[in-house]
Parts: C-alpha cells; sequence; structure tokens
C-alpha cells in the first residue's frame, strides 16, 4: 500500500504578492516540500488590477476549505516596520474565530521571513507565538529569516556569513515541516491526538469593553 502524503499549505503573506521576494523563497521552498508533501499555495495579497477588498474578510470559504485540507502549513511574509505585512495582520484578525479550532490545532506550522537588514528576528518570534496560539504546533529549526544585508555580506565574507542564515537552511526548515506533518499522519491513523484548547469566546470578542 503506497505511503499517503501530507498535505502543506503555502501561504504568501508579503505585500508585493506573488511578486516578492518572499515569493521566490516560498518558490524554492515549494521545489523542496513537492519531494515528500503535496502543495497548494495561496497568495494574500490583492493583486494590483483587482478591485479593493478594503473592510471585506480575507478568511473565504475558499481559504478556509484550503486551511481545513491542510496537515501543515509554511507562512511567508516580508518585515514592515519591524512587524509582520499589512496582508497578514488582516488574515490573522479575520482568523480569530477559528482559534482552536480543527483548522489549526495540532497542526506543524514553519514561517520564512525576508528582511533587508533588520527586524525580521523579531517578526519571525512573534509571529511562531501567534501560530502556537492559533493551535499549530511548531517543529524544531522551523522558521528563518533571509536578509538582503546577509547574503551580501557572504560574498565577502564567508566565514563571518556562517553565523546568518542562508538559504541552503531553507532546505531544513522545509525537510522538518515534512517529516513533522509526516508523523501527524501517521499519528492521526493510528491513535489521533486528543489536543484541548482553552475557552475561547466566539461571540463576543469584538465588543467594545471601555464604557
Amino acid at each position: 500500500m503506497p505511503t499517503a502524503r501530507p498535505r502543506i499549505l503555502l501561504l504568501n503573506a508579503s505585500l508585493a504578492g506573488d511578486d516578492g521576494n518572499t515569493a521566490v523563497i516560498l518558490t524554492r521552498a515549494r521545489r523542496r516540500i513537492a519531494r515528500r508533501a503535496t502543495v497548494e499555495s495561496v497568495t494574500l495579497a490583492v493583486p494590483p488590477a483587482s478591485p479593493s477588498r478594503a473592510g471585506s474578510s480575507t478568511f473565504t470559504p475558499e481559504l478556509r476549505a484550503a486551511l481545513g485540507r491542510a496537515d501543515a502549513f509554511l507562512f511567508g511574509t516580508g518585515t514592515h516596520w519591524d512587524s509582520w505585512s499589512s496582508v497578514l495582520q488582516k488574515f490573522l484578525e479575520d482568523a480569530t474565530p477559528a482559534e482552536g479550532t480543527a483548522i489549526w490545532l495540532g497542526k506543524p506550522a514553519a514561517v520564512v521571513v525576508s528582511e533587508h537588514s533588520t527586524g525580521g528576528k523579531g517578526v519571525l518570534s512573534r509571529l511562531q507565538g501567534v501560530l502556537v496560539t492559533l493551535g499549530c504546533t511548531l517543529p524544531p529549526m522551523s522558521g528563518l529569516v533571509l536578509s538582503r544585508a546577509a547574503l551580501a555580506a557572504a560574498k565577502h565574507d564567508r566565514a563571518a556569513a556562517r553565523d546568518f542564515w542562508c538559504e541552503a537552511d531553507l532546505g531544513i526548515v522545509c525537510h522538518n515541516l515534512a517529516e513533522a506533518a509526516r508523523l501527524t499522519l501517521k499519528d492521526a491513523r493510528a491513535a489521533a491526538p486528543r489536543w484541548r484548547h482553552w475557552p475561547v469566546d466566539r461571540r463576543d470578542f469584538r465588543a467594545r469593553w471601555i464604557a
């Protein structure tokens, strides 16, 4: 009997959408992951020629279905003023009602962040924290920051550049994510983990609480 392949969803949360540096990283990640898993991709940014969706939810039924199908996730974002993209912020806000549901619960997640020079590590750590709170798990060595400054430094001082994340490290992130997804699948076939979540306000979380 052939071994089931896990399904991994790549979420491009870059402001530049399919034209940015994050898209390049995710394309290279996809090639690595596709050797061991079925890969689906979603770009959260609205193309410039598309009608504006300002005020509307990014958590569409189609995206919700894609998240539900996935066994694991790889998030990608740029760095903007020490934070992730506004596209990703809106997605996380719109996804709030799904906190602690089967969409996220127990599913492995990895994160790749692009930056020009600084700020990316803080983005990576904070985003990993948010994903854990939504219900995801983090495989070991499942996040990295690719920096324009680090890539430039590597051309001039290879020894010093060893202390920075490089594109070769992307292979480690992809391997560990696919491995975690595979183990989750295996466990699910044997005895599904009985994850618990804390109480979540699903009715009044947007209510005004200051009189």
